[in-house]
Order: C-alpha cells, then structure tokens, then sequence
C-alpha cells in the first residue's frame, strides 16, 4: 500500500453517473484531480481513530428485494473497530425491525458515515461484508475519505444505554400525520443509494447526509422534496439516482429517540430555472416518493444532552 499521505489512483473513483453530473456542473477536471487523491481504498490512521470514538455512524445497505435502506448504528465507543486501515469490524446494538441490520449478510455492500454532531466532522466508509456472526460484521474496505462539513446542524449527544423502545414497530406504505411532523421537524436525515451496474446484491453503496433549516424538506402528501445545496461537487448520491433512481432514508428524532425508515423511488429536478440562481442557496433537488416506512418509538440510545 502506497504511504497514504502520498496516494494517487491511477484510476477514478467515480462511476459513470458521478461524472456525468460532475461535468454538468462544469466541474469534472478539478474533481478527478482531488479524487484521485483523497478517496482512497483504505482508511488513514486518523480516519481510523475518528471511527473508534463514534457511539453512532450511519450506514446504508440493499435489502432482498433490491429496496436501499438508511439507518443509524449504535453502539459503546469502539463498535467500529478499524481491525488494518483495509478492514473494520462492527459489533452494532440489537434493533429488532431495522432493516439496514437484516440486510447485512456476506458479500453484500454496506456504506458507512462517521459524524461527529458537535464539530461538524464527518467521513465515509463503502465496502463490501465479509463474515458476520453473533451480531459482528467484518468490513472489506473499498473507498475511504472525508466530507464537507457544511448543512450538519452542531448537536450535543449523549448515550442512555442499550437500544430499548417504547413501541413496536408500524410499517405502511404511506406517510401518517405523524411522519409528516418528524419530517418537517428536521434539520437533517441520512440517505442510502447504489449505482445499478449489477444485481442489487453486488452493489457497492452509499450514504449520506443531507442537512438544512428545520422545513427544508418539503412535503406533499406521499412525496418529499429535498433541495440540494452545493457541497464536495462529488455528486456521490446524485450520480448514483441518475444510474438507479431508488433511494433509502432515515430520519431520526433526538429528543423521543423515534426512528422513520423510508424507501422509495426519486427524480431529479437539475434543469429547472429555480434552482442554482445563487451560490450559497440550493442547486438543484430531488424528489422522493414513498413506496415503504417503517417507525420504531424511542429506537435509539442516542439523546440530546
């Protein structure tokens, strides 16, 4: 392995939907070059010690059917154990109903995001699973690197404990009013995405955060729409909705510890005049129509101190 503060790809990082994009933008060159360099198919030692303090990372996985989920992992500090910097192993609380942790099975691809609320930090981790037993995982890495630390509102977090709720889990095809008032509620969600260049059970994907002012997704009925600020100009989600227009989210509240799982289809809005008049508003956006949620009271272990 190359020394890893001198790492350059001799090839790119990024599949056909990403560069698409990344040239629409009119950003290609200047992207390739940076990719090249800091996405990297091993995790630097300070990627490492970042992932070992998280109580909680998000994670994005495919299930059975095909269908991308978005979640968040808990776990005591040290969960996520980089093993080498080209391997992790993951030992996440038990969450009965979390459909991220029963789509994790060998050989499939899971991403993971690190986020650190009170500094903004935050970096990524795409492999693909190796073995998984008693409710540990080992992670073959495949792509390492930081993101933008912009849109993450600064939360302070503290852990109560072991994973217990308050309810059982309601599952529907359809948002309910109480669905509708997390969402609007929100100044941030995570969402999951796989380029489709295979079978759904060889996928390498994806997650991601998307943040704003609380109503900055907007709801209509069945469907959401999520404006798209500019960030790393990746285009990681994006590329992979222009290759497979299908999409997981999780929305979680920190005060009730309520978890809304969400999958469905997407459509991209790039074109429209609306969007991209000023540098520090929206882009572009997406919009997302619900096909299955699932809504766990008090799922997670994770509260505002």
């Amino acid at each position: 392995m190359a020394d890893e503060h001198d790492w350059v790809s001799e090839v790119s990082p990024f599949h056909a939907g990403e560069r698409d994009l990344q040239a629409r933008a009119g950003r290609a060159e200047k992207i390739d070059f940076v990719g090249r360099r800091f996405i990297r198919p091993f995790m630097p030692e300070e990627h490492r010690t970042f992932f070992k303090a998280l109580p909680v990372i998000a994670a994005g996985a495919v299930d059975p059917q095909g269908r991308p989920w978005a979640s968040l992992l808990f776990g005591e500090p040290g969960f996520v154990h980089p093993v080498t910097p080209t391997r992790l192993r993951l030992t996440p609380d038990a969450l009965a109903g979390d459909p991220v942790l029963a789509a994790l099975q060998p050989g499939a691809g899971l991403g993971l995001l690190g986020l650190e609320w009170a500094t903004k930090r935050r970096n990524r981790v795409n492999g693909r699973i190796g073995a998984v037993s008693d409710g540990q995982l080992e992670l073959a890495v495949q792509q390492s690197f930081g993101n933008c630390p912009r849109y993450i509102p600064p939360l302070s977090l503290h852990r109560t404990g072991q994973a217990s709720p308050t309810g059982a889990a309601s599952r529907s095809s359809e948002l309910d009013a109480a669905d509708r008032a997390l969402i609007g509620a929100a100044q941030s969600f995570f969402v999951a995405s796989f380029a489709a260049h295979g079978n759904h059970e060889t996928a390498s994907v994806d997650v991601s955060h998307r943040g704003g002012p609380a109503g900055f997704v907007a709801i209509h009925g069945q469907s959401l729409t999520v404006p798209d600020y500019a960030g790393n100009n990746f285009f990681n989600t994006l590329g992979n909705f222009l290759s497979n227009p299908l999409a997981g989210l999780v929305f979680a509240d920190f005060q009730t510890g309520d978890l809304l799982w969400l999958t469905g289809r997407v459509r991209l809005d790039w074109a429209d005049e609306a969007w991209g008049r000023s540098p520090t508003g929206p882009q572009r956006a997406w919009h997302f129509e619900t096909e299955a949620r699932i809504r766990i009271p008090g799922a997670m272990p994770i509260r505002l101190a």
